[in-house]
């Protein structure tokens, strides 16, 4: 049994915190997916220098903690049917620390290399529950729930031969991966400060205000029945996450073949058309199996950071919870394309095009009159997306490239990469990985892990025009028991 210890962390100047704080979900909160997100960072480090690591991890976590206040307590149910993250004047984190870097376990636990030889899948790790701290790996569970009291954060810091790995859970209902990437900014640079005993980082107390995106409450004689909660649709068959890699260079020839040849000032961005391109392949490459009404259009979504399209008031880059919209294509005011428009009867500069006006349409006005419906539904936690809900060939597309983990310095070291670890799979999601490498003469590109089905990966792992551009990297995820 792997040597390991457990800690409970305060946050930094907890005897002086008041008895109990509340920090209100937000009205956009409800709207992300009920689950705790596993996040892992992966860092080179030498022997020598892990006893130092721990202390650091453990006071630039009091530190953040003491900062980013939500995460320290429980999801709780409010008077009024809503709910709020509940800090106590005692409560704490837990951090698990675990040493998987002894002679006797290499058979049973991969090194830092060899998991970097297999690109960082989750799929090298082997079972998640060894690495991460029990019930908040990923998925939609009963303990994810917010009537049940739900724990917000957790965090394991397991050594292994030449480096280590850092689990980051918490709740979706506290952040989006944007609001992800700010907590592991202030995170780095609390312990970069620790390291080098240099003053510690302020931290803007708007990065809590999420007044701008709660909705009043509203009365009860008012309120209206949600839509039953959304269960798993019956035609997924088993699936796999798929990583694959887009080279900056294909990228951009990519880029190059979807933009349109308009004079009207349209634009296109590498988003669009490696999402154009994407959608279309695997469009093509499913259709024979699943057989859907070519005449009717496709359900295909993605997650919209709205940090920088605020703009009354703006709102800090490292702001907490979800400041995210998903827009679909079945409810925004664009006309999608058909099975057979995206397979090929449109051109790809069309549906890039296309991918484009539904990015746009997502405004904070927008945003507001969706929030304005979502506060008079009673039970709210009915309202989270779940793609899985939708037939099979639907699309979640969740663009990580803003995050720039690796550039995060700790003090102890840089993050190689960091991988949202999942062990059981959600169909229809495509999470995008920010490249690896920063330097401008790279040809390192974003990284794509794919939710893909396991009896058709083949097809698409050889796929001729997929190859001209994605270049295969490994399974990166695959359902475990349960």
């Amino acid at each position: 049994m792997p040597k390991q210890e457990v800690l409970h962390l305060h946050p930094f100047g907890w005897e002086n915190d008041p008895e109990e704080e509340r920090f209100k979900m937000s009205t956009l909160d409800y709207l992300t997916a009920c689950t705790y997100n596993n996040y892992a960072l992966f860092f080179r480090v030498d022997d020598a220098d892990k006893a130092r690591v721990v202390d650091v991890l453990k006071t630039g976590l009091e530190r953040t903690l003491s900062q980013v206040r939500h995460i320290c307590g429980t999801i709780e149910k409010d008077p009024s049917g809503d709910h709020s993250f509940v800090k106590k004047k005692d409560s704490t984190v837990q951090f698990v620390v675990q040493w998987l870097d002894s002679p006797e376990d290499s058979d049973n636990y991969p090194s830092f290399d060899e998991i970097a030889e297999k690109n960082f899948c989750t799929s090298a790790l082997g079972d998640l529950k060894r690495w991460s701290v029990p019930p908040m790996t990923y998925g939609e569970k009963p303990e994810a729930h917010p009537d049940n009291s739900p724990v917000v954060a957790a965090y394991k810091l397991n050594f292994i031969r030449g480096g280590l790995v850092f689990i980051m859970h918490h709740h979706h209902y506290s952040n989006d991966v944007m609001g992800w990437a700010g907590l592991v900014h202030q995170l780095a640079e609390n312990c970069y400060a620790t390291v080098n005993q240099t003053p510690f980082p302020s931290w803007d107390p708007a990065c809590l205000d999420l007044s701008r995106l709660t909705k009043p409450i509203v009365p009860e004689d008012s309120k209206i029945d949600g839509p039953p909660a959304p269960e798993r649709h019956p035609g997924h068959i088993e699936a796999e996450m798929l990583l694959f890699h887009l080279p900056k260079s294909k990228a951009a020839e990519l880029k190059k073949l979807a933009s349109p040849t308009l004079t009207d000032g349209s634009w296109i961005s590498t988003y669009d058309a490696f999402s154009a391109f994407l959608w279309r392949t695997v469009t093509r490459l499913r259709a024979p199996v699943f057989k859907p009404d070519l005449s009717a259009p496709l359900l295909w979504m993605e997650a919209v950071d709205m940090r920088r399209r605020m703009h009354s008031p703006k709102v800090p880059a490292r702001i907490q919870h979800n400041v995210m919209s998903g827009v679909l294509s079945s409810t925004a005011p664009i006309t999608a394309p058909t099975a057979a428009e995206v397979i090929s009867e449109w051109p790809l500069s069309k549906i890039a095009s296309y991918v484009r006006q539904m990015t746009d349409s997502i405004t904070q006005d927008a945003l507001d009159q969706m929030l304005d419906v979502v506060a008079t539904v009673r039970d709210k936690t009915v309202l989270n997306i779940r793609i899985d809900a939708h037939p099979p060939m639907s699309l979640l597309q969740t663009d990580h490239r803003d995050a720039n983990i690796t550039s995060a310095d700790f003090g102890f070291a840089k993050p190689s990469t960091y991988r949202h670890l999942i062990d059981r799979l959600t169909q229809g999601v495509v999470i995008i990985y920010p490249s690896r490498d920063l330097f401008p003469e790279s040809d390192e590109g974003p990284e794509f892990s794919i939710s893909y089905e396991t009896s058709l990966k083949q097809a698409l792992i050889e796929d001729p025009e997929w190859n001209k551009f994605f270049e295969y990297r490994g399974v990166d995820a695959i359902d475990a028991p349960q």
